[in-house]
């Protein structure tokens, strides 16, 4: 039996490594991929060669070790079955559906703490979108909605649109979403956006259509995310911004970089800009916020949101080449891209 193992060889190019099927050794157990979930962010930053050489690729999570270079494997996001166990007393795992934070390959190995068995009312298709639900929960939990507000979310690929779906769930006055390709405004209206922006408008900080609460306000957004992965975002999102608007960053740029305008109201408007990544929690909440507290509240909206339908294209493994091109080239056809394995 062949193992088939994703590499990203060089900018825009990928090649299938074929190699005998991994046996599981000691603790270890072999699973057989069923799903796997391609970033548009990070990992597209990595076909276009736009990541920032020697960087550590993960300092969290152990089959994501090294450092960004050619040739890599990469992926996150992967969803199979375990069949085989090098350990007799791990047996009951055989048969289980899991998790892993693993880079596409059709089997790898694992030991059972890198692998999150699957809730039984959790589709495979619901949960290659764990780790961007974690993802999502942390930009929520670095925004910090309040009631009432206006919130703004620029960039609507699968990111953006899990914060959308997160948001429709607060007693908010407008959730706000910004992308300039229409099949993604639809998703995000389908997930609970009141009001939806392709960019390309004249005046974005008005009031929304769906405003329900008059007020002295000036109509601009109280709270910001900016998870589009494009840099030139930022000036959209200050544009956005009023007296103390909160703009949380969840992009991440790699080597892409643009003119910011902060020599205009941003100076005056204390505007609040935060960072926010996955691989740690906020400071003022870890004294009662752990990961694991927030992978399990990932896990329940992954059951409220059922996200799967969020899936626009599948492509075997061996096909790889053409889904990436395919994310590259027509992004206004895509929402999730997903790798399926016989």
């Amino acid at each position: 039996m062949n193992q088939y193992r994703l590499i990203f060889e060089k900018p825009r190019r990928t090649t299938i490594e074929r190699r005998t099927v991994p046996q599981p050794e000691g603790n270890e157990l072999l699973v057989a991929n069923r799903l796997s979930a391609i970033s548009a962010g990070t990992e597209m930053l990595i076909f276009g060669g736009h990541f920032p050489e020697q960087m550590a690729v993960d300092t969290k999570i152990a089959s994501l070790n090294g450092v960004f270079q050619y040739p890599l494997a990469y992926g996150y996001s992967s969803v199979g079955e375990v069949v085989a166990a090098g350990n007799p007393d791990n047996a009951e795992w055989i048969g289980r559906r899991v998790f892993a934070f693993h880079p596409h390959a059709s089997h790898f190995t694992a030991a059972p703490d890198a692998l999150l068995p699957l809730p039984n009312d959790i589709s495979i298709d619901d949960a290659v979108f764990l780790a961007n639900m974690e993802t999502a929960v942390n930009l929520i939990m670095d925004g910090r909605p309040l009631v009432g507000e206006r919130v703004a979310v620029l960039g609507l690929g699968t990111i953006g649109l899990l914060v959308t779906a997160l948001l429709s769930r607060f007693p908010l006055d407008a959730v706000m979403g910004i992308d300039p390709h229409r099949i993604r405004r639809d998703a995000a209206a389908d997930l609970g956006a009141t009001d939806l922006f392709s960019g390309q408008e004249t005046d974005l900080a008005v009031k929304p259509a769906s405003m329900t609460v008059e007020s002295d306000s000036d109509g601009r957004a109280d709270l910001i995310y900016e998870v589009s992965g494009n840099p030139e975002a930022l000036n959209v999102a200050l544009a956005l911004a009023g007296y103390h608007t909160r703009l949380v960053i969840g992009s991440w740029y790699g080597t892409k970089s643009t003119a910011i305008e902060l020599g205009g109201p941003f100076h005056r408007n204390r505007i609040s800009v935060t960072s926010s990544q996955v691989s740690t929690i906020a400071p003022e909440l870890s004294a009662r916020w752990t990961s694991q507290r927030r992978l399990q509240t990932a896990w329940v909206m992954l059951a409220r949101c059922r996200p799967g339908r969020l899936i626009s294209h599948r492509f075997q493994i061996q096909e790889a080449q053409e889904a990436y091109e395919l994310i590259a080239r027509a992004p206004h056809e895509t929402l999730q891209v997903v790798l399926t394995y016989n």
